[in-house]
């Protein structure tokens, strides 16, 4: 049998590992050698050391959802007189707010609500490019990107033409959880399958949107589950080159019927660690300070991940199970550079707008520097 240094020189020398080969690094691995692989590689695929943030504002446009997610405390069924949308006029006063603290990036994502049609997500898209045509819309998970088709009767390729045509510039991963279809069964039965996210993804991909892949663990899933999940995303990837970004973040029970017990720290640097070293295809790793807290997320920069995610204004769907952290730009930029890491504003695209040397900055907006090819 393979030792679990070997397995680690192997991917630190930028070998694919194999599933099982995965498996052993989540089951047996020592934490330090793990991280210390994944760091290695780290620095090899970013050895400008830059720790990467984002700030951006997610607007949950709805919370009326039909999917019944045992893991959600943020929906409402249609209805429910705590069910609401968003006024156009609100929307975009938020996407002004984060205009005005040098914000780049929207993130719509609701709930499904089948009676919302087509025109509506169109609109919102064109309203915000309209108002504030530099920023970018990273916008709509594939679960309401295939409950838009199932409304219109539309193709997903037909559907991403369409919010193209509106403004979309990107999509983010939510609603992957686990991608295996006997714990979606589990958790999640009313929501698109796991053979569903990836087909819009790979339809998003081929119609030259860019696309990020998550992750959500500690439910009902086993380390094997685990590994699948990271495998069949590089399998996309190999196909498409469409991720810009792999983001995991712990399942977060307040408020929720789901009863699993939470996931660790470690076990979060265990999975950021591992996700470095399966996804050889994926430039970066996001850190999720949103689920696991700042101090935990400026460690996972030591342990494989280059990016410390956004400063989001007003996260409520995480924030719904009662756990809420704030993170501004100063509070990045300190966790960023004792980290070790030189801390760069950067926009959905990885190009670097803002570069934090000591006291002083450089500002690159006019001429971005793009941190990877992808």
């Amino acid at each position: 049998m393979t030792s679990i240094d070997r397995i680690l020189e192997k991917a630190v020398g930028g070998e694919r590992l194999s599933a099982e080969e995965g498996i052993r690094l989540h089951d047996e691995a020592d934490m330090v050698a793990l991280g210390a692989a994944a760091d290695s590689v780290r620095r090899r695929l970013h050895p400008e050391n830059w720790g990467t943030f984002l700030i951006d504002r997610n607007i949950n446009y709805t919370n009326a959802c039909v999917a019944d997610c045992s893991f959600c405390a943020f929906y409402r069924p249609p209805g429910h007189p705590e069910a609401y949308l968003l006024p156009m006029e609100e929307v975009l006063r938020r996407v002004g707010e984060l205009v005005s603290v040098g914000g780049t990036q929207v993130l719509f994502q609701g709930g499904l609500d089948p009676s919302l049609p087509l025109s509506f997500y169109e609109e919102l898209c064109r309203a915000v490019k309209q108002h504030y045509p530099k920023v970018h819309l990273h916008s709509f998970s594939a679960p309401e990107i295939d409950t838009m088709a199932q409304v219109t009767g539309k193709s997903y390729r037909e559907i991403f033409e369409a919010l193209k045509a509106a403004g979309l510039d990107s999509m983010p991963g939510g609603g992957a959880e686990i991608l295996v279809e006997r714990v979606r069964q589990a958790v999640s039965p009313k929501k698109l399958s796991a053979a569903g996210w990836f087909a819009v993804h790979r339809a998003a991909h081929e119609a030259g949107l860019k696309t990020t892949c998550t992750m959500t663990y500690g439910m009902v899933e086993t380390a094997a589950e685990r590994v699948e999940h990271l495998v069949r995303l590089r399998e996309l990837q190999d196909d498409t080159d469409g991720f810009r970004a792999f983001i995991p973040w712990s399942f977060q029970r307040g408020h929720t019927v789901l009863n699993s017990p939470p996931a660790g720290g470690m076990e979060y640097l265990r999975i950021i660690a591992l996700s470095r070293l399966m996804l050889d295809n994926v430039q970066n790793i996001q850190a999720g300070w949103v689920t696991e807290g700042p101090k935990l997320a400026q460690l996972a920069l030591s342990f494989g991940a280059n990016d410390f995610g956004g400063i989001l204004i007003d996260e409520v769907v995480v924030g719904a199970t009662g756990v809420v952290y704030r993170v501004d730009t100063g509070t990045a930029v300190r966790l960023i550079r004792g980290a070790g890491r030189i801390p760069a504003q950067r926009n959905t695209k990885y190009e670097i707008l803002r570069i934090y040397h000591g006291t002083t900055d450089r500002n690159l907006s006019a001429h971005p520097v793009a941190a990877s090819s992808h």
